[in-house]
C-alpha cells in the first residue's frame, strides 16, 4: 500500500512501507508503495530512445514468469548481496520461519502447504509459482520497499513488500510478517490482472500523479501492458521531470522514486525488464489481457 510519511533513505534504500496477510481478504485501501524520498540504486535503465518510459516499465513476460529463478538460484542470489542488517535481524539469505497452510484463491494463487523453518528463498519461489509471478519481481519489490536484501531490519520483515500501509493511515498490522507480505503482494498482482476493470490504472491512457500531494500535479501515461498497470496500481505515482533529471538525487519536493527504482533495480540485477523470452513471437497468453497464464506445455501435443 501507499504511505504518506516521506523519509530520507540511503542510496541503497527505497520506498516506504506496507503490510499483508495470508487470509484471502482484500484490504480496505488500495495496496501500493509510498513516495520514496531518495533513490535506491545508482544505475538507471533507459528505453531504446534513451529515456525511462513510464508507460512500459516491464514486459508481461518478465513480470509473470514464475520460472525465472529456482529456489536454489534465489538462495545464491541472496547470499551474493552485500547485507548489513539492523536491529539484530538476520540477512535474508539466513532468514527462516514457519509458514502456514494457505488455501487456493480462485484465479489468483494455488494452495501453498505450510513448512517448518522455511528459508526466505523457498518462500519466494513457492509464492511465485503459486501466483504466477516472477520471483525476480518479488525480489525487486522487497528491496524497493524495505531494502530487505541489503539492510534488513525487524520493521522491514514486518512490512516486507509494502502491503496494507496506506498513505493516509497507519499500517494494518493484520498483514504484518514476511510470508504474509510476499504472498499478499503476489496475490494482489494477480488480482489486478484477473480483474483489471476493478482497479484505477489500466492499459491505455491514464492520469497519474507525481506525488501523494495532489498539488504536485499529474501527467498522462499511456500504459502499454498489464504488468505496468499492475505496478501503478501498487505504487500509483510516476517520476516527475526533476526526478528523471536526477535519478540519484537530490530529491525535489515532488519526487517519488518507486516505479523508477523498480526499473533500475531490475535492470541492475537481472537485465532489461522489457526483455521477452520469445523474440518475435509472444503467445497471446503472455499478454495477460485477461489475466490467464499460459498452460503447461504438452509434449505429446501434435
Amino acid at each position: 500500500m501507499l504511505g504518506t510519511v516521506r523519509r530520507a533513505l540511503s542510496v541503497a534504500a527505497a520506498t516506504l512501507v506496507a503490510a499483508a496477510t495470508l487470509a484471502g481478504v482484500t484490504p480496505a485501501v488500495t495496496p501500493g508503495a509510498a513516495a520514496d524520498a531518495a533513490p535506491a540504486v545508482s544505475s538507471q535503465r533507459v528505453s531504446s530512445d534513451g529515456a525511462f518510459d513510464p508507460g512500459r516499465i516491464i514486459s508481461d513476460d518478465s513480470f509473470f514468469n514464475p520460472d525465472a529463478m529456482t529456489a536454489a538460484q534465489i538462495q545464491r542470489f541472496l547470499e551474493d548481496r552485500t547485507c548489513r542488517p539492523k536491529g539484530g535481524s538476520p540477512c535474508l539469505a539466513d532468514f527462516r520461519m514457519d509458514t502456514p497452510d494457505t488455501p487456493a484463491s480462485a484465479e489468483r494463487c494455488d494452495a501453498i502447504a505450510g513448512r517448518d523453518r522455511e528459508r526466505a528463498s523457498s518462500i519466494i519461489a513457492r509464492v511465485a509459482a503459486a501466483c504466477t509471478i516472477s520471483p525476480r519481481v518479488l525480489l525487486v519489490l522487497l528491496q524497493k520497499e524495505q531494502s530487505l536484501l541489503t539492510a534488513p531490519s525487524p520493521s522491514g520483515y514486518q512490512k516486507a513488500t509494502g502491503y496494507a500501509c496506506p498513505d493516509t493511515a497507519e499500517c494494518d498490522k493484520r498483514y504484518f510478517g514476511f510470508f504474509n507480505q510476499v504472498y499478499r503482494a503476489a496475490w494482489q498482482f494477480r488480482e489486478y490482472t484477473v480483474h483489471p476493470g476493478d482497479w484505477r490504472y489500466r492499459i491505455g491512457r491514464n492520469s497519474i500523479q507525481y506525488h501523494p500531494d495532489a498539488t504536485c500535479g499529474a501527467g498522462t501515461v499511456t500504459i502499454a501492458n498489464q504488468a505496468t498497470a499492475n505496478l501503478y496500481n501498487y505504487t500509483p505515482y510516476q517520476p516527475d521531470a526533476q526526478t528523471l533529471a536526477h535519478p540519484s538525487g537530490p530529491a525535489g519536493d515532488c519526487s517519488t522514486y518507486g516505479n523508477l527504482n523498480f526499473s533500475r533495480l531490475y535492470d541492475r540485477w537481472f537485465g532489461d525488464p522489457l526483455a521477452v523470452r520469445y523474440s518475435g513471437l509472444i503467445p497471446p497468453c503472455l499478454v495477460y489481457t485477461n489475466g490467464i497464464p499460459c498452460p503447461p506445455m504438452n509434449p505429446f501435443a501434435p
